[in-house]
């Protein structure tokens, strides 16, 4: 159906079908945007008032807690966002299960208030929403089969989970930098492919129930992407371990 609707696009660029298919996908791409924005407010809130908690945030950080705080998000999306819960739930309980997702990454994100200033964090956050804009962007309007890149980001995220790791108890300055910029490169490559795989998985024959559900899948994909960016990126900016 997509397919047939870019082809009458193309040879009536200016019919009535052409028309409500462009304005029904700029509306999914606000639910998306609109949901990601919440969900970074929800995240940043979260990690303000952790961190402003001295013995929650000791007992976060300075016992064997830490390890689960640290890969909580991820364990979160494994068995959160199942295949199983994804069919089964509306989109509202989806949109629910999101922004409980950001409050959890909000949890494990609070120690930056502690390691880093608040300039600091303002900075890299500005430029992550600039590269991050200007790379959606791109993956909007592109021509290119983005989808090619999977298996190299695929690969790509794998080997940077490993050395992430690795680093956990190497602790080198050198690798920590290697592993931030490489970072920066793979979550902007994804954002671009994430971007360019909302706007080819929407269809108005699917109903706005379906849409919007797969609105707040894009919007996690997409919010997953400019969390990793930002991470990778204060760590660059700073030059903080």
């Amino acid at each position: 159906m997509f397919n047939n609707q870019k082809n009458m696009s193309r040879s009536q660029p200016y019919s009535a079908g052409s028309v409500a298919y462009d304005e029904g996908l700029r509306s999914h791409f606000g639910k998306v945007y609109n949901t990601m924005s919440i969900g970074l407010v929800v995240t940043g809130l979260t990690a303000y008032m952790v961190s402003g908690i001295p013995a929650v945030m000791q007992t976060l950080f300075t016992t064997p807690l830490v390890y689960l705080v640290m890969f909580a998000p991820m364990l979160f999306l494994m068995f959160g966002f199942t295949h199983d819960r994804i069919m089964t739930k509306s989109a509202g309980q989806l949109r629910t299960l999101f922004y409980a997702f950001c409050a959890v990454f909000g949890v494990s994100m609070s120690v930056i208030f502690l390691a880093f200033t608040g300039a600091d964090i303002a900075r890299a956050f500005f430029v992550t929403a600039g590269a991050f804009a200007a790379t959606s962007a791109y993956g909007y309007t592109t021509k290119a089969d983005l989808s090619k890149m999977t298996s190299f980001l695929f690969m790509g995220t794998i080997g940077l989970l490993i050395a992430i790791v690795v680093n956990l108890f190497l602790k080198s300055p050198m690798i920590h930098f290697l592993i931030s910029g490489a970072g920066v490169v793979i979550y902007t490559l994804w954002t671009a492919f994430h971007t360019q795989s909302i706007k080819e998985s929407y269809d108005v024959s699917y109903g706005e129930e379906s849409n919007s559900k797969s609105a707040v899948l894009g919007a996690l994909n997409l919010y997953v992407d400019f969390m990793m960016m930002f991470q990778f990126i204060l760590s660059l900016m700073s030059n903080r371990n």
